[in-house]
């Protein structure tokens, strides 16, 4: 296809975009009124409802779907509980196309309006062109504004550039139990003819110019736990080994006022920086008063936009959450706590070892806490770890997503790494062997899982635009 006769066939497909963008926002506001908490177990049927849904929305688009039966799991009180299904769709079966695979998410967190909401969370509602809602953002918008794109072709009778593939669940929220088994038993069916993967579940770096993730860090948590027995701190208090004080004073010892961590060896794996990675910083737009803002942080730890930027991505980072035992309510309760449980974790990056890690964590503690000389009981116990992930800027699926952020945009995206964690990518790259994208559309103001969560009218259709674009963009590459 020439460039003058992609560009007109872009133009009629905008412009179909542009016309029924009000029939686009009534499918998210349809989507976002499913209370799809996946998180809680009275709303499972809300998010198999969910399930439901949206795979009716890719069998009128001609879509062969199938609703993919999991099981159950067990709550911690017993309980088995029905796991939604997983949607394998398939549309397109040309042997002369690409065939790309879309990775989305249909559950959201937890949401009350008492929580702070200025709207109902369960009704999508338009302010100043803005999309407030429950998952706006993440994730039914993006995974509606594929299927818009999708749609689009449809509706125009346009020959598919691509073979469609769509994976979509409803546990991702609450750690996508069942997907990696589901995985691994279709490695060599539902994906063995699709060529690339493409994940559209985070956001930009900034409020308005579009960017590609290439990487996210792990996540490795710890429980470490101190106990003995319940004691008045009259009768004992100044005569014994308080588990409390030595709980703190291991969590003390974990990371300094910097933000280093203290723990020895944690950082001999990471990666050092190459000229061609630190121009990628210095290109990225990211203004750190802004970041502040959509965070109402006053103050980081570090004040160059560069800096900022390394400590997030591509170093590791020690987080402490709480301590379980302590007392924590209302009033004063003068009882030595018995046992106690500090919570941490570590944001580990490329070529970590989870196991290693772990190691070091146990060793650094067991030193400290033998210095102590205490008589109480020390477990240390990591129990959940998840991959960091990092993908290839050169691959040519980023180079084709290049072109269409370009072409809808204006501008060239930013190349971003994501803080956070994205088992998903990591286990797609693992499992699969294919490569995996990250293709947000969302705005790093959106406010993924907090209250007031939202997507703008502009990324919803314009992000449906560049999916369109990219779908253009594909055959190219072969």
């Amino acid at each position: 296809m020439s460039s003058s006769s992609s560009s007109v066939l872009e133009m009629e497909i905008f412009r179909y975009i542009d016309v029924h963008q009000s029939d686009f926002i009534e499918n998210l506001k349809e989507w976002v009124a499913v209370e799809s908490d996946s998180i809680q177990p009275v709303l499972r049927k809300e998010v198999i409802r969910m399930m439901t849904l949206a795979a009716d929305r890719l069998s009128a688009l001609g879509a062969t779907v199938n609703l993919v039966n999991l099981g159950s799991h067990q709550l911690p009180d017993g309980q088995d509980l029905p796991l939604p299904p997983v949607i394998l769709g398939e549309l397109g079966k040309d042997p002369q196309n690409p065939t790309v695979c879309f990775y989305g998410h249909v559950d959201v967190q937890p949401a009350k309006k008492e929580d702070g909401w200025k709207t109902d969370p369960y009704t999508l509602t338009e302010i100043n062109g803005h999309l407030y809602g429950r998952g706006a953002t993440d994730n039914k918008g993006p995974v509606l504004a594929w299927i818009n794109a999708v749609e689009t072709f449809r509706a125009l009778k346009l020959a598919m550039p691509v073979n469609f593939k769509f994976l979509i669940e409803g546990m991702e929220e609450a750690g996508s139990l069942g997907l990696e088994k589901l995985l691994e038993e279709e490695k060599q069916g539902f994906f063995s003819d699709v060529d690339y993967i493409v994940i559209s579940d985070n956001l930009w770096l900034s409020n308005k110019k579009p960017a590609l993730t290439y990487g996210s860090r792990g996540n490795a948590c710890f429980f470490v736990e101190c106990g003995s027995k319940d004691l008045h701190s009259g009768t004992f208090g100044g005569i014994i080994h308080e588990p409390l004080m030595d709980l703190i004073a291991l969590l003390d010892s974990l990371v300094d006022a910097t933000g280093r961590i203290q723990i020895p060896g944690i950082y001999d794996s990471v990666a050092a920086l190459t000229e061609e990675e630190r121009k990628l910083y210095e290109s990225i737009e990211f203004v750190v008063e802004e970041h502040k803002n959509n965070s109402g942080v006053k103050k980081f730890l570090y004040g160059t936009k560069e800096e900022i930027l390394l400590h997030l991505w591509r170093y590791p980072s020690l987080s402490i959450h709480g301590i379980e035992g302590a007392f924590h309510e209302l009033g004063i309760k003068t009882v030595i706590p018995a046992k106690v449980i500090g919570k941490f974790s570590i944001r580990q990056v490329p070529h970590m070892d989870l196991s290693v890690v772990k190691q070091q964590v146990v060793e650094h503690l067991e030193g400290v806490f033998s210095k102590r000389n205490s008589p109480n009981k020390l477990k240390v116990s990591m129990p959940m770890g998840a991959e960091p992930w990092l993908a290839d800027v050169n691959d040519p699926l980023y180079k084709a997503a290049r072109r269409a952020i370009k072409t809808v945009f204006g501008e060239d995206p930013d190349f971003i790494r994501d803080g956070s964690t994205i088992p998903v990518a990591r286990m797609f790259q693992t499992i699969t062997q294919k490569s995996v994208m990250m293709f947000p559309i969302g705005a790093a103001d959106d406010g993924e899982h907090s209250q007031n969560e939202k997507i703008s009218r502009h990324n919803y259709i314009e992000g449906t635009k560049v999916f369109a674009a990219f779908f253009l963009e594909i055959p190219k590459l072969h």
